[in-house]
């Protein structure tokens, strides 16, 4: 039923990932193969491209869905149906910036530095044109194709890059002086495959699986045993996502207590269970999360 476009490149491995935990596996012949499928009835296409050709063809109508960055979105200017954000990227959860840099001994501190005819590199001339017209700078914009932030100070005067950390900008000796846009990776639809109410059904599925998995990647199941006495003291110091489950052991006066906490302070949470008396604390790892 759906064709859909995953991103090769540095999306790749990740986005892979998530269908798999998603339990929408992605079966090709080799890691080079551009063709795939998905064991599952709503998936008819798999093709693995490049997340700067993505939005396009799904706007155009040639994949029904897609997963690309929202600045390619905004770079190509498609005019795409946004189903969700997504929070992953290649190394973190956080957005990738796309920011605009110069030397790290540059006399340039912020955008109104650079004078008119200053040379910009990027991989995103569309968008680069776009943001110095608003601000009435006009610059030389010149399209890169790899290494751009060696482009400078010979070739360029200024990159527009993107960056999780910025920490492969500083180690190229640049300084970022501004953001140009923050970039989610984002699930697309084409509107017309989105206005057709099956599809709908099958593109709103979909995106509740892969939700659901992201969701439970940042929280863990905790089981543990109580006793009566610590029942209140351990209570208290439990996060959960609305109430614990707690239920009378067989034959005892002591309890069982289950919830699902954040993942990030499982180990500040269980020592501090331990010390209100907690016993028996069994941490599980969850597939999907739906709310």
């Amino acid at each position: 039923m759906l064709k859909i476009a995953l991103p090769k490149g540095s999306l790749e491995v990740p986005t892979l990932e998530l269908f798999k935990e998603a339990d929408l596996a992605v079966i090709r012949s080799s890691d080079v193969d551009y063709r795939a499928s998905v064991d599952d009835p709503r998936v008819s296409e798999i093709r693995i491209l490049r997340p700067q050709e993505i939005p396009i063809y799904v706007a155009e109508g040639i994949f029904d869905m897609g997963i690309t960055g929202r600045d390619w979105i905004d770079e190509t200017k498609s005019d795409v149906e946004s189903l969700a954000v997504l929070p992953y990227s290649k190394r973190t959860t956080r957005p990738i910036k796309v920011v605009l840099a110069v030397d790290a001994s540059s006399d340039v501190h912020e955008i109104d530095d650079l004078k008119d005819g200053a040379r910009v590199a990027t991989e995103y001339p569309g968008l680069t044109k776009r943001f110095f017209d608003d601000r009435g700078i006009s610059v030389d914009v010149k399209p890169s194709y790899g290494a751009t932030e060696a482009k400078i100070p010979e070739i360029a005067d200024a990159v527009v890059e993107i960056t999780e950390t910025g920490k492969a900008l500083r180690a190229a000796g640049l300084k970022i002086i501004a953001v140009l846009l923050e970039s989610y990776t984002e699930l697309v639809a084409n509107k017309q495959s989105f206005a057709d109410p099956e599809k709908a059904h099958a593109m709103h599925q979909i995106r509740t699986l892969l939700l659901g998995t992201l969701e439970a990647r940042k929280q863990v199941l905790v089981k543990m045993n109580v006793t009566k006495d610590n029942l209140q003291r351990v209570i208290a110091v439990l996060p959960s996502m609305k109430s614990p489950t707690v239920s009378q052991l067989y034959g005892s006066e002591d309890f069982a207590i289950e919830t699902v906490v954040p993942k990030a302070s499982i180990n500040i949470l269980i020592p501090e269970l331990c010390d209100n008396g907690a016993t028996d604390i069994v941490e599980l790892n969850l597939s999907k999360i739906v709310r």
